[in-house]
């Protein structure tokens, strides 16, 4: 049994291949040469430095060794050859397997400009990421957030608690916008510029610039050019525009991909002894009827879950609504479902409050909910969400309304 990829996804699945009650070798090779660990953190309490390094890591190093995972860390698999089940790692080692998990991940997608190779140009998608901006964003720095998206906002946040100047440039014309509705945006925009941070919307970046004079040829970043021409400047740069599904090492074995490493209910490719989890893969939307990529910790240990119970031999875990979360100087926003195809949305509490909560229905069905610092709305979210109950729009208009009441009259 070989796991390719140590993070949040193949670090669970070795976990739970125990839990449930495997008794065969583990192998999880990792192409970082650290143990794995929780990513949110990096964006956040790790990059402000208000958690060390230990307290990252999914389990201590005695866990593996208690439970006889065998760690090859710092060696990724450059090819998988399926007819003799083997992996070939980059240190030239061969790992054979009965059965495989995928849990590759996914790459930060690369703003391809002049001046992207100058030094401060960084991304955040790994300790050795976030290692770099701490050192970076230092007293006298001035970052610049490329993408307002959760990371990018999660780290312009982070920065500015530590007093550092910081603008935001999203080329979208709202922060989020992606990933939730107009009114969240907004919100989230507005808490950030009251915080400080200059942020452009509609923002088309031309390219980085050096610094020193116009014209010289230095390695280091001075600035970001925008299309009117001005140059914002900037000592960092952090680029978060989204990911891209590792996907080369199946690809190149044969394994059907779309948008990801295509996977069925049990998390199984279109080989049935190689699994895929985490965000390499696409994987069927139970609540939605339809195929979808997800990154979140929920995605990653799910899917961690429908294959270790495949391959254990064990019942299928039920399924949860999609659930992310963000947090924001004291804010933290819970997201229960995706939004995509709303056609009324339902504010529940004040924005100026700090306090409310986004329902998106679609024919009074539940589709998802934002919620900003109101736990009680996103826990009735994820028990309605996928429910299919037609939901009482005037009583969840209703601030007096009971949630836990609601939820229940809405499920009999």
């Amino acid at each position: 049994m070989a796991i390719v990829g140590a993070g949040h996804a193949g670090g669970n699945a070795a976990a739970l291949l125990r839990q449930y009650g495997f008794e065969g070798r583990i192998v999880l090779i990792g192409a970082e040469p650290v143990l794995p660990y929780q990513r949110p953190p990096l964006s956040k309490a790790y990059l402000k430095g208000e958690t060390g390094l230990e307290r990252l890591w999914l389990k201590p190093r005695a866990f593996y060794d208690e439970h006889r995972i065998e760690l090859k860390l710092g060696a990724p698999a450059e090819s998988l050859e399926r007819a003799s089940k083997t992996l070939v790692l980059a240190d030239g080692s061969r790992v054979h397997y009965d059965k495989l998990i995928l849990a590759t991940g996914s790459t930060a997608r690369v703003l391809a400009i002049p001046g992207h190779e100058l030094q401060g140009v960084v991304e955040l998608r790994s300790l050795a990421d976030a290692d770099m901006l701490r050192e970076r964003v230092q007293p006298g720095e001035r970052l610049v957030v490329i993408g307002a998206g959760y990371i990018g906002l999660e780290a312009a946040a982070s920065a500015r608690q530590l007093g550092r100047a910081v603008t935001v440039l999203e080329a979208a014309p709202r922060v989020l916008g992606r990933v939730t509705g107009v009114a969240v945006s907004a919100f989230y925009a507005d808490e950030h510029r009251a915080k400080g941070v200059d942020l452009r919307l509609g923002a088309k970046i031309e390219s980085f610039v050096a610094e020193g004079a116009p014209g010289s040829h230095g390695d280091r970043l001075g600035g970001v050019k925008l299309a009117s021409g001005e140059v914002v400047p900037a000592t960092v740069a952090l680029v978060g525009i989204g990911v891209m599904p590792n996907v080369a090492l199946a690809q190149a074995a044969g394994i059907v991909c779309t948008n990801g490493v295509q996977v069925d209910a049990d998390a199984r490719t279109s080989d049935p002894d190689i699994f895929a989890i985490g965000d390499c893969a696409n994987r069927p939307l139970a609540h939605y009827g339809r195929m979808g990529r997800l990154e979140s910790v929920h995605n990653a240990v799910e899917l961690a879950k429908l294959a270790a119970a495949a391959i254990a031999g064990k019942p299928r875990p039920a399924c949860d609504a999609p659930w992310f979360w963000s947090d924001q100087y004291d804010l933290k926003l819970q997201t229960a479902g995706l939004l995509e195809g709303y056609d009324e949305a339902v504010v529940r509490g004040d924005p100026a409050a700090r306090r409310f909560a986004v329902w998106y229905l679609k024919d009074q069905t539940l589709l998802a909910v934002d919620a900003v610092n109101s736990m009680p709305d996103f826990l009735c979210a994820k028990k309605l969400v996928g429910s299919g109950a037609k939901l009482d729009i005037d009583a969840l208009r209703d601030p007096a309304t009971d949630l836990g009441a609601f939820a229940a009259t809405a499920l009999a």
